[in-house]
């Protein structure tokens, strides 16, 4: 390694070694990319060593040979983002590569075509070098999962700490951006999978208002709250990736919702003092929360109103006792219609989620070491058209749908009775160990943005401080299609809070 950096000091022009790239903006790794005489030697020397920097954390499970990055970057040229790397998470459809979703039972599953996000990040230059590892099945197959692993991809490691977990199930997109792999990536949420490894890894993660961005070519979970979103070490960098990939798709009639005046050129154009006179809504801890809450929360304050915003202190009133049970429903429901279609358009040969069933029961040494498949045993009985004791299956659908016109009356009441500009609340508490005994540990935590995931409306998380040594984020969220003003608002704070946290792991 001393002899590459002794090479490098002396060839600037010629290339540039991925540790030296680690931690770049876009705009940052623009720039050294094009000051490189060779292009070519150039991602041959970035791909080999962020292979070299990913060896113990685990976040990318595939990467397109040099060869054809490079042919992607020539085909590119004179686009504004030529050259700018990134990854997506592996459940997106990118022609060439097997797309997973982390399951052994979908290694035959190469896409005909690219996901409409996909398509248009090639369209803006940006080079697609391939993907990161995710919770198997985004999480949603079975109870008692570790976040961050897979039974293709493996376990993905926190870059703050390798015994730790980067939460999922974006967990390798959050921790390759985090680790300086690459300055931007793509993640998917359903409820927490880009906020909770967002804020858990130290990066900026923004889960858009369901419909901003395409989801065709997305192995799905729920129609009603899946959406991807980019994650970036900071908030331009983000909001250039979401202008990227926002728009309408006749493919994906969510996107019809667009709003016809949406400002998609306002995405990007930021002002450091967007929060002076705005009224945040800044969630307060209750009384039984943990000491770290209240100094987190009050830190959060003291910089809101450095920046001149208006602080109005909420609390969060009880959810309806159905609540979880009935959003648990939507998921088993909408996931079982929508993996079984795209399954039987995929080339894959699992042709229906009882096929997926059955190889893991074929395969459970591989596949079901220490946790099982209950969710998807559940969304098949709680497929259309099916009893679940003396109740239509249907009807529980419909009657759970309430909970989402619940989430964004909740989300607009608490914002137009305070005039608020935005809700402001700790995004999810600090990492905590790999358990492969019990999975994933969330007591004694926090964390805000199951009714932005539930209602489909935009959630925003930016780094705020460290705590013993892990990072963890503060988060904005607001009404439906308000992105322009709500990445205003995260841009605004993060410039007065200057907090762009590294880890410290050593690979020299």
């Amino acid at each position: 390694m001393q002899n590459k950096i002794i090479f490098f000091l002396l060839f600037p022009l010629l290339f540039c070694s991925a540790g030296s790239l680690q931690f770049h903006s876009i705009e940052e790794f623009k720039e050294s990319f094009d000051i490189s005489q060779n292009k070519k030697a150039f991602i041959e020397e970035y791909i080999k060593d962020i292979n070299y920097l990913d060896s113990e954390v685990n976040s990318i499970v595939s990467l397109y040979d040099t060869a054809e990055i490079y042919k992607s970057y020539v085909y590119s040229r004179n686009k504004e983002w030529q050259g700018i790397p990134i990854l997506i998470k592996d459940n997106i459809d990118s022609l060439g590569l097997a797309n997973t979703a982390g399951s052994l039972s979908m290694l035959d599953n190469f896409p005909r075509r690219d996901a409409n996000l996909v398509t248009k990040l090639k369209k803006s230059g940006f080079l697609v070098i391939g993907k990161t590892n995710l919770s198997e099945w985004a999480n949603f197959r079975g109870r008692n999962s570790v976040s961050g692993w897979s039974s293709y991809g493996g376990q993905t490691r926190n870059p703050y700490n390798l015994d730790y977990n980067p939460c999922g199930s974006s967990s390798g997109s959050a921790a390759a951006v985090a680790l300086g792999l690459v300055p931007v990536s793509i993640g998917t949420e359903t409820n927490g999978s880009i906020t909770c490894p967002a804020s858990i890894n130290g990066v900026v993660g923004i889960k858009p208002t369901v419909g901003l961005v395409s989801r065709h070519g997305i192995i799905p979970i729920s129609s009603t709250q899946d959406t991807a979103g980019p994650m970036a070490r900071n908030v331009y960098d983000a909001a250039v990736v979401l202008k990227t990939i926002s728009g309408k798709d006749p493919k994906d009639k969510a996107t019809s919702k667009i709003p016809s005046n949406f400002d998609f050129s306002g995405l990007v154009n930021l002002n450091s003092n967007f929060l002076k006179g705005k009224r945040i809504g800044l969630i307060l801890p209750s009384n039984e929360d943990l000491e770290i809450t209240f100094t987190l929360t009050n830190k959060a304050k003291e910089v809101l109103l450095r920046a001149g915003a208006e602080i109005v202190p909420i609390t969060l009133e009880p959810l309806p006792n159905n609540f979880w049970s009935s959003a648990l429903f939507i998921l088993e429901h909408e996931f079982f219609i929508g993996l079984n279609d795209y399954l039987r358009k995929s080339k894959s040969s699992m042709k229906n989620m009882q096929s997926i069933v059955d190889f893991n029961n074929a395969n459970k040494k591989e596949t079901m070491s220490f946790y099982g498949q209950e969710y998807f045993l559940s969304s098949i009985a709680a497929g259309p058209g099916k009893k679940m004791g003396d109740e239509n299956t249907d009807q529980i659908y419909q009657d759970a749908l309430e909970i989402v016109e619940f989430s964004r009356s909740y989300l607009d009441k608490i914002l137009i009775e305070n005039k608020l500009d935005a809700i402001v609340g700790l995004t999810r508490n600090t990492a905590w160990k790999i358990d492969y005994q019990n999975g994933d540990n969330f007591e004694n935590g926090w964390g805000n943005g199951a009714l932005s995931a539930i209602s489909g409306y935009p959630h925003i998380t930016i780094p705020l401080a460290l705590v013993d040594g892990f990072p963890t984020g503060l988060s904005f969220m607001g009404t439906a299609w308000d992105e322009v003003n709500l990445i205003n608002l995260a841009y605004s704070f993060e410039q007065k809070n200057n907090f762009f946290p590294k880890p410290t792991i050593s690979k020299n």
